[in-house]
């Protein structure tokens, strides 16, 4: 690594130590010829697919903007940056784990709209809005159902879950 002071090929690491919860390793270094100290951060460079657009162009996939329509969804909403984050690699994870070089932008859309469903249903709601071109009040009301319904069933689901948990024990 050059030293950015003086530019001299040749520094020696004096500490390193895990950053950013493991996803980082920060290093301090000491340039060789003129003794000043700096600080580098070294992460794995992994491979996001390249997005399809629906007018077919290709794009680079890029975090900030899919974190940027999130945090315009989210707005003034009770919900943690750590969760937003959370979100956010969890998207970046399924991305890498479908193993596809390019993705459709529909696709990364989908995957929004199952985090923000479960980070916040206003957010959800404002999203899907812009997501699906919502023309009139009527699409806003059909989508609200759809999520009700969708909780109802979930909500149904644990409830069976935690009763045929109650049979077992009972059984035992």
């Amino acid at each position: 690594m050059h030293c950015p002071f003086c530019n001299f090929e040749e520094t020696k690491v004096i500490d390193s130590r895990l950053a950013s919860e493991g996803q980082q390793i920060r290093r301090r270094r000491e340039c060789l010829k003129c003794g000043e100290r700096f600080t580098t951060f070294e992460s794995a460079e992994l491979v996001m697919p390249r997005i399809i657009k629906s007018d077919e162009s290709r794009q680079p996939f890029d975090e900030q903007k899919l974190r940027g329509s999130m945090l315009k969804a989210l707005e003034k909403r009770p919900v943690a940056s750590e969760s937003i984050d959370a979100a956010v690699v969890h998207i970046c994870n399924k991305l890498r784990a479908m193993g596809e070089r390019e993705v459709p932008s529909r696709t990364v859309g989908e995957l929004v709209m199952e985090e923000l469903h479960d980070l916040d249903e206003v957010a959800y709601v404002r999203f899907a809005s812009v997501y699906r071109s919502f023309q009139d009040v009527d699409a806003f009301r059909e989508e609200i159902d759809r999520m009700r319904h969708r909780r109802t069933k979930q909500e149904e689901e644990n409830q069976l879950a935690l009763w045929s948990g109650g049979e077992k024990r009972k059984k035992r």
